[in-house]
């Protein structure tokens, strides 16, 4: 069965290493799927994201292992992007957006404990995702510059 460039990416959006499932490339999804699995047992990741949808922001904070934890941006936009990438998706320059989100989100995590956008601290989980935002449209941006 075929699978679209577009529907490996959202797997891999679910949990990293589906999109490589799709793609064939069993030993290269089971190591994703092994390290996003370690990452978030020792960060705590489930359990801040429970404490930050209750709106438990200082529980997260407190339960983050942020030295675990700043790993997982990079592991989650690498896998999204090569499971993209290994599907014949996007072109020469296509893998700006999923870096520069990777990045901008490690610096909303960086700053998570104590950044506040109107007065709200969002914490280890919402501001990192808020920060996808400006890495998505920079990665865009820089693709566009780099197609000229």
């Amino acid at each position: 069965m075929k699978y679209s460039p577009l529907e490996k990416l959202l797997w891999s959006i679910a949990l990293p290493g589906f999109g490589q499932y799709l793609n064939g490339k069993l030993f290269k999804g089971t190591f994703f799927l092994i390290l996003e699995i370690l990452i978030n047992v020792r960060s705590n990741f489930n359990e801040i994201i429970i404490y930050s949808f209750r709106g438990e922001i200082h529980c997260a904070i407190e339960n983050a292992n942020y030295q675990w934890l700043m790993f997982y941006p990079c592991l989650y936009f690498f896998a999204i992007w090569d499971a993209y990438k290994e599907s014949g998706g996007g072109g020469r320059y296509s893998f700006f957006p999923f870096v520069f989100s990777a990045y901008f989100v490690t610096i909303g995590l960086i700053y998570s404990e104590n950044f506040k956008i109107f007065g709200v601290l969002l914490g280890p989980v919402w501001l990192p995702m808020l920060f996808v935002i400006p890495g998505i449209l920079s990665g865009f941006t820089i693709t566009k510059i780099m197609k000229v």
